[in-house]
């Protein structure tokens, strides 16, 4: 019988020692380390994320309390002062470029499956959200009188809805300035709320070929310029080509936009949609904003799941370091979620694998098959010799 590594290791392996070395020596995370090494620190924090332990101390406990199954990690148990000091200084740099590098290999596997939409445009959807915390314990994150907050800014690949890239900012940054930072390849298509609305913007991303789809204010100013012809037996009321009106509006965005309103069954309402498409139907940009509801779920289940709302380190750079830790076990959970055959919800895939990190079986046959009885190793019979 083939023996197996705990399946903790085994989703380690999604991260080889050779290039986490080199990312170690490009970020310099282990200057002037004595001892504990980077290793140690990045798989007592994904512990924390999959073992979901509250404190420093139950990481270094949880961790010591399997001490004889932590040589195939290559590491020793953590003491929970080494572990905060290592939280508090080390650059959470070299957590964002381990995100990165995770996403890219996971993409490349998940990208043969199987798209919601026709269109071969890469479809990503921006979105943010308020990461409260308590203004006395962490004095660093002002955002109201009384109360501290940071924001997770992040733009989700909906080819398996992966996180593809996030920016951690103070709770007062405006989501519009996120999004003027950011780069995409032409053809791609963004999916928004209102609160990324920015004229300037919309005339920049049609300058460079990427497309957006948004719902409108209702205050917007416009002038229809041409209608389009409105599929039947559908629920869209209007299809119209606009130019945006107001104080130097058409000079920020002097492109023509497309005006769509849809009736919405459900909540009987009417919805108006703004994009720069002129290609696509009005059905498939209404379809387009619906998928943005993904950004929602994805932001519920970090925070129901995994450990992003209550913090083991108080600095600025070990609650960096814990949330880019739970965006990379966010990454895992959905790549196993994604590989497996069996029908796993994220919730109970993230139970039972927190039960099962240092049980030692073949990670994707109980990916596949959790609930069947591993087979009982081969002992091979002692052979009788005849003496007589």
């Amino acid at each position: 019988m083939n023996k197996f590594c705990s399946i903790f290791s085994q989703i380690l392996q999604l991260f080889p020692r050779f290039e986490f070395q080199q990312l170690v020596k490009e970020t310099r995370a282990e200057r002037h380390a004595r001892g504990f090494s980077c290793w140690s620190q990045f798989v007592s924090m994904v512990f924390c994320q999959l073992g979901r332990a509250n404190s420093l101390r139950e990481i270094a406990g949880g961790l010591r309390s399997c001490e004889g199954k932590l040589k195939h990690l290559g590491i020793s148990a953590p003491s929970h002062s080494t572990l905060a000091y290592a939280n508090e200084h080390r650059p959470w740099v070299l957590y964002q470029q381990l995100f990165l590098r995770l996403f890219d290999r996971c993409r490349a596997q998940v990208g043969v499956r199987k798209k919601k939409f026709r269109f071969k445009n890469k479809l990503m959807g921006i979105d943010s959200s308020i990461i409260d915390l308590c203004l006395a314990i962490f004095d660093w994150a002002h955002f109201r009188r009384t109360k501290g907050a940071i924001k997770l800014h992040l733009i989700l690949d909906h080819d398996g809805y992966l996180p593809s890239f996030a920016v951690i900012t103070e709770g007062t940054v405006a989501d519009v300035k996120i999004a003027k930072q950011l780069k995409f390849d032409p053809g791609t298509i963004i999916v928004y709320d209102r609160a990324y609305i920015d004229y300037e913007l919309f005339g920049r991303w049609t300058a460079q070929g990427v497309y957006f789809v948004t719902r409108m204010k209702e205050n917007c100013l416009y002038e229809v310029v041409g209608e389009r012809e409105v599929p039947k037996n559908r629920n869209i009321l209007k299809d119209e080509m606009i130019e945006l009106r107001g104080y130097k509006a058409l000079e920020k965005c002097p492109f023509p936009l497309r005006r769509i309103e849809v009736f919405d069954p459900e909540t009987e309402m009417i919805l108006v949609f703004l994009t720069n498409n002129l290609d696509l139907g009005a059905t498939t940009i209404a379809a387009i904003y619906k998928d943005r509801w993904q950004m929602e779920i994805f932001f519920k289940a970090i925070k129901q799941n995994l450990k992003i709302k209550t913090f083991v380190g108080t600095s600025p750079n070990a609650v960096k370091i814990q949330i880019w830790t739970a965006l990379i076990a966010m990454l895992i959970l959905r790549f196993l979620q994604l590989q497996a055959k069996f029908n796993w919800s994220l919730s109970n895939l993230l139970a039972l694998l927190r039960l099962n990190l240092f049980t030692h079986r073949d990670l994707w046959a109980w990916l596949n098959k959790p609930f069947e009885t591993p087979p009982v190793p081969y002992e091979p019979e002692q052979l009788r010799l005849n003496f007589a």
